[in-house]
């Protein structure tokens, strides 16, 4: 590791800021502050994370939004003293890291499917026994939630089938 990374560390270290895991797809609320005159106020910034560039200290992610039917990017460097807060407000589940292609798009096409998370599911000790009126949560939840997504499918290819064949 050369000098310029120590020192970059050293100072990423130094600023401790509580940044959480995101990346390209997911929804966030930046909350950026504004200085108007002698007033500050935190102003919120919402979209979907289009690309996240990792380079330490100079560390920035672009966030795109529609506002009044037009397309708005914005770029953030990451450890900016400008940025009160950054909070995910949802997680997109998208194959690419870059999501340039969103630009051309609009509307319904331009959507993100969310992700779901499996690591969120509450591990049950021994001694702790289900409440019955609480909505399945964890494994079994998941588990009929799969069930329900494997059934669709099967009635999906069961009306195309019936359409005349595979159309793909």
């Amino acid at each position: 590791m050369n000098l310029i990374q120590k020192l970059e560390q050293e100072e990423i270290a130094r600023l401790n800021r509580k940044i959480p895991d995101f990346g390209p797809g997911d929804t966030v609320i930046v909350k950026v502050t504004v200085v108007e005159g002698d007033k500050k106020r935190e102003q919120a910034y919402e979209g979907v994370v289009i690309a996240k560039r990792n380079r330490g200290l100079n560390s920035n992610f672009i966030v795109r939004k529609i506002s009044s039917g037009e397309g708005v990017e914005r770029t953030f460097p990451l450890y900016s003293p400008g940025i009160a807060s950054i909070e995910v407000k949802r997680k997109g589940d998208v194959r690419r890291a870059k999501l340039y292609y969103l630009r051309g798009l609009t509307g319904k096409a331009a959507r993100i499917r969310e992700k779901l998370d499996s690591g969120d599911r509450e591990v049950m000790t021994e001694d702790a026994s289900p409440d019955a009126s609480a909505p399945d949560t964890g494994v079994e939840g998941a588990v009929k939630a799969r069930k329900a997504k494997e059934k669709a499918k099967k009635a999906r290819v069961d009306k195309e089938a019936k359409r005349g064949g595979d159309r793909r």
